[in-house]
Protein backbone atom coordinates (compact mmCIF):
# COMPACT_ATOMS: atom_id res chain seq x y z
CA UNK A 1 0.00 0.00 0.00
CA UNK A 2 1.58 3.64 -0.90
CA UNK A 3 1.22 5.93 2.04
CA UNK A 4 4.40 7.67 0.60
CA UNK A 5 3.16 11.19 0.09
CA UNK A 6 6.43 11.76 -1.70
CA UNK A 7 5.16 8.79 -4.36
CA UNK A 8 2.47 9.27 -6.59
CA UNK A 9 -0.33 7.10 -6.35
CA UNK A 10 -0.68 4.56 -9.26
CA UNK A 11 -3.59 4.50 -10.88
CA UNK A 12 -5.23 2.14 -13.33
CA UNK A 13 -8.55 2.40 -15.63
CA UNK A 14 -10.81 -0.42 -16.01
CA UNK A 15 -12.64 0.22 -19.42
CA UNK A 16 -11.68 2.90 -22.68
CA UNK A 17 -15.62 4.37 -22.17
CA UNK A 18 -15.49 8.03 -23.24
CA UNK A 19 -15.55 9.78 -19.67
CA UNK A 20 -11.97 7.39 -19.00
CA UNK A 21 -10.55 10.57 -21.02
CA UNK A 22 -11.12 12.77 -18.80
CA UNK A 23 -10.28 11.09 -15.60
CA UNK A 24 -7.06 9.83 -17.76
CA UNK A 25 -5.91 13.55 -18.64
CA UNK A 26 -6.86 14.52 -14.55
CA UNK A 27 -4.74 11.77 -13.29
CA UNK A 28 -1.70 13.58 -15.70
CA UNK A 29 -2.43 16.42 -14.33
CA UNK A 30 -2.27 15.68 -10.83
CA UNK A 31 0.50 16.14 -8.54
CA UNK A 32 0.24 13.02 -6.63
CA UNK A 33 -1.12 10.62 -8.69
CA UNK A 34 0.32 8.61 -12.10
CA UNK A 35 -1.68 6.63 -14.82
CA UNK A 36 0.32 3.28 -15.11
CA UNK A 37 -2.63 0.61 -16.73
CA UNK A 38 -5.76 1.02 -18.82
CA UNK A 39 -7.60 -2.23 -19.01
CA UNK A 40 -10.22 -3.34 -21.92
CA UNK A 41 -12.76 -6.36 -23.11
CA UNK A 42 -10.03 -6.26 -26.02
CA UNK A 43 -5.86 -6.32 -26.49
CA UNK A 44 -6.63 -4.20 -29.47
CA UNK A 45 -9.03 -1.76 -27.94
CA UNK A 46 -6.65 -1.70 -24.65
CA UNK A 47 -3.51 -0.85 -26.87
CA UNK A 48 -4.82 1.58 -28.94
CA UNK A 49 -6.37 3.59 -25.92
CA UNK A 50 -2.96 3.22 -24.15
CA UNK A 51 -1.07 4.71 -26.88
CA UNK A 52 -3.43 7.29 -27.63
CA UNK A 53 -2.97 8.46 -23.90
CA UNK A 54 0.47 7.50 -23.67
CA UNK A 55 -0.54 5.05 -20.67
CA UNK A 56 2.78 2.36 -20.16
CA UNK A 57 0.57 -0.68 -19.52
CA UNK A 58 -2.49 -2.10 -21.23
CA UNK A 59 -4.36 -4.98 -20.59
CA UNK A 60 -6.96 -7.39 -22.49
CA UNK A 61 -9.01 -8.20 -20.02
CA UNK A 62 -10.12 -5.88 -16.11
CA UNK A 63 -8.94 -9.27 -13.61
CA UNK A 64 -5.48 -8.97 -15.87
CA UNK A 65 -5.37 -5.20 -14.48
CA UNK A 66 -7.05 -5.99 -11.04
CA UNK A 67 -4.25 -8.42 -10.54
CA UNK A 68 -1.38 -6.02 -11.06
CA UNK A 69 0.27 -5.06 -7.70
CA UNK A 70 1.94 -2.59 -8.73
CA UNK A 71 -1.50 0.03 -8.62
CA UNK A 72 -3.04 1.27 -5.86
CA UNK A 73 -6.35 2.67 -7.22
CA UNK A 74 -8.45 1.32 -9.60
CA UNK A 75 -11.01 3.78 -11.47
CA UNK A 76 -14.13 2.18 -12.83
CA UNK A 77 -16.10 3.97 -15.72
CA UNK A 78 -18.18 0.83 -16.82
CA UNK A 79 -22.38 0.74 -17.07
CA UNK A 80 -23.47 1.16 -13.68
CA UNK A 81 -24.94 -2.51 -13.94
CA UNK A 82 -21.58 -3.90 -13.54
CA UNK A 83 -20.15 -1.25 -10.95
CA UNK A 84 -20.53 -3.96 -7.59
CA UNK A 85 -19.17 -6.84 -9.74
CA UNK A 86 -15.31 -5.00 -10.29
CA UNK A 87 -15.58 -2.33 -7.53
CA UNK A 88 -16.02 -6.01 -4.95
CA UNK A 89 -13.36 -7.78 -7.32
CA UNK A 90 -10.91 -4.01 -7.19
CA UNK A 91 -11.37 -4.62 -3.30
CA UNK A 92 -10.55 -7.74 -3.29
CA UNK A 93 -7.21 -7.47 -5.01
CA UNK A 94 -6.91 -4.81 -2.74
CA UNK A 95 -7.45 -1.71 -4.70
CA UNK A 96 -8.82 1.59 -3.65
CA UNK A 97 -11.82 2.50 -5.97
CA UNK A 98 -13.06 5.35 -7.48
CA UNK A 99 -16.49 4.23 -8.84
CA UNK A 100 -18.19 6.24 -11.99
CA UNK A 101 -21.55 7.49 -10.75
CA UNK A 102 -24.04 6.48 -9.94
CA UNK A 103 -22.47 4.16 -7.52
CA UNK A 104 -24.77 0.94 -8.29
CA UNK A 105 -27.50 -0.46 -9.98
CA UNK A 106 -29.31 0.25 -6.25
CA UNK A 107 -28.62 1.35 -2.77
CA UNK A 108 -28.72 -2.37 -1.55
CA UNK A 109 -25.65 -3.46 -4.37
CA UNK A 110 -23.91 -0.37 -2.62
CA UNK A 111 -24.18 -1.52 0.54
CA UNK A 112 -22.39 -4.61 -0.20
CA UNK A 113 -19.93 -2.31 -2.52
CA UNK A 114 -18.99 -0.48 1.01
CA UNK A 115 -18.91 -3.57 2.96
CA UNK A 116 -16.56 -5.07 0.77
CA UNK A 117 -14.07 -2.10 0.60
CA UNK A 118 -14.27 -1.50 4.58
CA UNK A 119 -13.44 -5.68 4.62
CA UNK A 120 -10.57 -4.91 2.80
CA UNK A 121 -8.85 -1.51 4.10
CA UNK A 122 -9.77 0.10 1.09
CA UNK A 123 -11.27 3.54 -0.21
CA UNK A 124 -14.60 3.84 -1.92
CA UNK A 125 -16.15 7.29 -3.51
CA UNK A 126 -18.24 7.97 -6.18
CA UNK A 127 -17.06 9.81 -8.90
CA UNK A 128 -19.05 12.87 -8.52
CA UNK A 129 -16.60 15.46 -9.65
CA UNK A 130 -18.64 18.56 -8.60
CA UNK A 131 -18.11 18.56 -4.74
CA UNK A 132 -14.62 18.65 -5.12
CA UNK A 133 -14.51 22.49 -6.77
CA UNK A 134 -13.45 25.13 -5.02
CA UNK A 135 -16.30 26.26 -5.33
CA UNK A 136 -18.51 24.38 -3.57
CA UNK A 137 -16.45 24.82 -0.79
CA UNK A 138 -17.16 28.67 -1.14
CA UNK A 139 -20.63 27.90 -1.24
CA UNK A 140 -20.68 26.54 1.37
CA UNK A 141 -19.70 28.85 3.79
CA UNK A 142 -22.20 31.29 2.10
CA UNK A 143 -25.01 29.00 2.53
CA UNK A 144 -24.97 29.71 6.46
CA UNK A 145 -25.49 33.49 5.48
CA UNK A 146 -28.65 32.68 4.03
CA UNK A 147 -31.05 32.25 7.16
CA UNK A 148 -33.15 29.63 7.63
CA UNK A 149 -32.93 27.41 4.48
CA UNK A 150 -36.09 26.37 2.94
CA UNK A 151 -36.28 25.49 0.02
CA UNK A 152 -33.54 23.61 -2.82
CA UNK A 153 -34.44 23.19 -6.63
CA UNK A 154 -31.85 21.80 -8.89
CA UNK A 155 -32.05 20.36 -12.99
CA UNK A 156 -29.78 18.75 -15.00
CA UNK A 157 -31.01 18.38 -18.35
CA UNK A 158 -30.05 17.70 -22.10
CA UNK A 159 -31.66 16.73 -25.06
CA UNK A 160 -31.57 14.04 -27.05
CA UNK A 161 -33.83 15.23 -30.90
CA UNK A 162 -33.31 11.31 -32.00
CA UNK A 163 -32.66 8.50 -29.26
CA UNK A 164 -28.97 7.04 -29.35
CA UNK A 165 -30.35 3.15 -28.65
CA UNK A 166 -26.76 2.30 -28.33
CA UNK A 167 -25.95 4.24 -25.57
CA UNK A 168 -25.77 3.22 -22.05
CA UNK A 169 -28.06 6.08 -21.05
CA UNK A 170 -30.68 4.47 -23.14
CA UNK A 171 -30.48 0.63 -22.16
CA UNK A 172 -32.44 -0.87 -18.94
CA UNK A 173 -30.37 -3.92 -18.37
CA UNK A 174 -27.26 -1.99 -18.13
CA UNK A 175 -28.96 0.71 -15.69
CA UNK A 176 -29.49 3.45 -18.16
CA UNK A 177 -32.71 6.20 -17.14
CA UNK A 178 -32.49 10.24 -16.28
CA UNK A 179 -32.44 9.75 -12.74
CA UNK A 180 -28.94 7.72 -12.33
CA UNK A 181 -27.58 9.74 -15.08
CA UNK A 182 -28.73 12.95 -13.79
CA UNK A 183 -31.04 13.36 -11.10
CA UNK A 184 -28.33 11.32 -9.05
CA UNK A 185 -26.83 14.71 -9.89
CA UNK A 186 -29.48 17.08 -8.09
CA UNK A 187 -30.23 14.41 -4.94
CA UNK A 188 -26.54 14.64 -4.12
CA UNK A 189 -27.21 18.51 -4.61
CA UNK A 190 -29.89 18.55 -2.36
CA UNK A 191 -28.18 16.52 0.55
CA UNK A 192 -24.89 18.50 0.11
CA UNK A 193 -27.09 21.83 0.92
CA UNK A 194 -29.72 19.89 3.88
CA UNK A 195 -27.02 17.66 5.12
CA UNK A 196 -29.29 15.07 6.26
CA UNK A 197 -32.06 13.15 4.71
CA UNK A 198 -35.41 13.31 3.56
CA UNK A 199 -37.92 12.14 5.51
CA UNK A 200 -40.30 11.16 2.54
CA UNK A 201 -40.39 11.79 -1.44
CA UNK A 202 -42.90 11.89 -4.63
CA UNK A 203 -42.00 11.62 -8.37
CA UNK A 204 -43.04 10.88 -11.39
CA UNK A 205 -41.72 9.73 -14.85
CA UNK A 206 -42.10 9.52 -18.38
CA UNK A 207 -40.39 6.59 -19.96
CA UNK A 208 -39.07 5.96 -23.16
CA UNK A 209 -37.44 2.50 -24.87
CA UNK A 210 -37.31 1.02 -21.12
CA UNK A 211 -35.97 4.14 -19.54
CA UNK A 212 -37.14 6.88 -17.38
CA UNK A 213 -36.43 9.61 -20.56
CA UNK A 214 -37.87 12.26 -18.14
CA UNK A 215 -38.27 12.41 -14.12
CA UNK A 216 -38.91 14.86 -11.47
CA UNK A 217 -39.38 14.46 -8.04
CA UNK A 218 -40.43 16.13 -4.45
CA UNK A 219 -38.28 15.99 -1.09
CA UNK A 220 -39.94 16.75 2.25
CA UNK A 221 -37.15 16.94 5.21
CA UNK A 222 -37.76 18.15 8.82
CA UNK A 223 -38.23 21.92 9.88
CA UNK A 224 -40.69 22.77 6.98
CA UNK A 225 -38.26 22.32 4.19
CA UNK A 226 -38.22 20.66 0.96
CA UNK A 227 -36.26 20.36 -2.10
CA UNK A 228 -37.47 19.89 -5.99
CA UNK A 229 -35.46 18.77 -8.95
CA UNK A 230 -36.13 17.82 -12.59
CA UNK A 231 -33.61 15.65 -15.36
CA UNK A 232 -33.72 14.66 -18.35
CA UNK A 233 -33.07 13.41 -21.88
CA UNK A 234 -35.49 16.05 -23.80
CA UNK A 235 -34.95 19.67 -22.43
CA UNK A 236 -32.23 22.21 -23.25
CA UNK A 237 -29.16 22.15 -21.48
CA UNK A 238 -29.79 22.87 -17.72
CA UNK A 239 -27.22 22.71 -14.44
CA UNK A 240 -28.35 24.82 -12.41
CA UNK A 241 -29.65 24.90 -8.41
CA UNK A 242 -30.99 27.39 -5.70
CA UNK A 243 -30.59 27.15 -2.24
CA UNK A 244 -33.11 29.49 -0.59
CA UNK A 245 -33.04 30.57 3.12
CA UNK A 246 -35.08 33.04 5.34
CA UNK A 247 -32.51 35.68 4.55
CA UNK A 248 -31.57 35.44 1.06
CA UNK A 249 -30.59 33.08 -2.12
CA UNK A 250 -27.68 31.14 -3.35
CA UNK A 251 -27.67 30.08 -7.33
CA UNK A 252 -25.59 28.07 -9.26
CA UNK A 253 -26.31 28.20 -12.83
CA UNK A 254 -23.61 25.23 -14.02
CA UNK A 255 -22.72 23.32 -10.73
CA UNK A 256 -22.12 19.94 -12.54
CA UNK A 257 -19.61 21.35 -14.95
CA UNK A 258 -18.47 24.81 -14.74
CA UNK A 259 -18.53 26.72 -18.33
CA UNK A 260 -14.64 27.77 -17.82
CA UNK A 261 -11.79 26.42 -16.04
CA UNK A 262 -10.57 29.30 -15.33
CA UNK A 263 -13.31 30.86 -13.39
CA UNK A 264 -16.29 29.44 -11.58
CA UNK A 265 -19.14 31.97 -10.71
CA UNK A 266 -22.44 31.84 -8.43
CA UNK A 267 -24.82 34.33 -6.79
CA UNK A 268 -26.07 35.42 -3.80
CA UNK A 269 -29.72 37.63 -4.12
CA UNK A 270 -30.68 39.33 -1.05
CA UNK A 271 -31.30 42.68 -0.64
CA UNK A 272 -28.26 42.77 -2.51
CA UNK A 273 -26.83 40.70 -5.66
CA UNK A 274 -23.49 39.64 -5.38
CA UNK A 275 -21.65 37.46 -7.96
CA UNK A 276 -18.94 35.39 -6.19
CA UNK A 277 -16.07 33.98 -8.73
CA UNK A 278 -13.01 31.14 -8.48
CA UNK A 279 -9.89 31.37 -10.17
CA UNK A 280 -8.13 28.50 -12.09
CA UNK A 281 -10.23 24.73 -11.05
CA UNK A 282 -10.07 21.88 -12.87
CA UNK A 283 -13.16 19.93 -10.51
CA UNK A 284 -11.48 16.27 -11.60
CA UNK A 285 -8.52 17.01 -10.93
CA UNK A 286 -9.27 18.05 -7.43
CA UNK A 287 -11.43 14.99 -7.17
CA UNK A 288 -8.00 12.81 -7.66
CA UNK A 289 -5.79 14.94 -5.99
CA UNK A 290 -8.25 14.70 -2.57
CA UNK A 291 -8.37 10.55 -3.67
CA UNK A 292 -4.85 9.99 -4.30
CA UNK A 293 -4.05 12.28 -0.96
CA UNK A 294 -6.50 9.66 1.07
CA UNK A 295 -4.47 6.74 -0.31
CA UNK A 296 -1.21 8.35 0.58
CA UNK A 297 -2.07 8.87 3.67
CA UNK A 298 -3.64 5.65 4.57
CA UNK A 299 -6.55 6.70 6.90
CA UNK A 300 -9.69 6.20 4.83
CA UNK A 301 -12.34 8.84 4.91
CA UNK A 302 -15.93 6.59 5.14
CA UNK A 303 -18.00 9.65 4.85
CA UNK A 304 -17.59 8.98 0.66
CA UNK A 305 -19.01 6.33 0.41
CA UNK A 306 -21.77 6.89 2.91
CA UNK A 307 -23.17 10.17 1.12
CA UNK A 308 -23.10 7.61 -2.11
CA UNK A 309 -25.12 4.94 -0.63
CA UNK A 310 -27.35 7.96 0.73
CA UNK A 311 -28.07 9.25 -2.36
CA UNK A 312 -28.52 5.85 -3.81
CA UNK A 313 -31.27 5.30 -1.08
CA UNK A 314 -33.05 8.27 -2.23
CA UNK A 315 -32.95 7.54 -5.90
CA UNK A 316 -33.87 4.00 -4.94
CA UNK A 317 -37.08 5.72 -2.91
CA UNK A 318 -37.49 8.23 -6.20
CA UNK A 319 -37.84 5.29 -8.53
CA UNK A 320 -40.22 3.62 -6.06
CA UNK A 321 -42.53 6.42 -5.92
CA UNK A 322 -42.32 6.98 -9.67
CA UNK A 323 -43.42 3.50 -10.58
CA UNK A 324 -46.05 3.10 -8.10
CA UNK A 325 -47.56 6.68 -7.88
CA UNK A 326 -47.55 7.14 -4.26
CA UNK A 327 -45.40 8.96 -1.31
CA UNK A 328 -42.45 6.90 -0.62
CA UNK A 329 -41.01 7.65 3.32
CA UNK A 330 -37.49 6.76 3.99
Amino acid sequence: MNTDTNNPVRWGILSTASIASKIARAINLAHNAELVAIASRTEERANAWAKKQNVPIAYGTYDDLLSDASLDAIYIPLPPSMHAEWTIKAAENGKHVLCEKPLSADSDEATIMINACQQNGVQLMDGVMWVHHDRTEMMKKEIKNLGELRRVTAAFTFNWNTIPTDNIRAKPELGGGSLGDLGYYCVRAILWAYEEMPTKVFATARYKVGVDFNFAGILWFENDRIATFDCGFDTGLRKWFEVAGTKASLVCDDFTVPTSEESARFWIHGPGNVKHETGTCIQEVNMIERFSGIVQSNKLEPEWAEVAVNTMRVCDALRESAQQGRVVKL
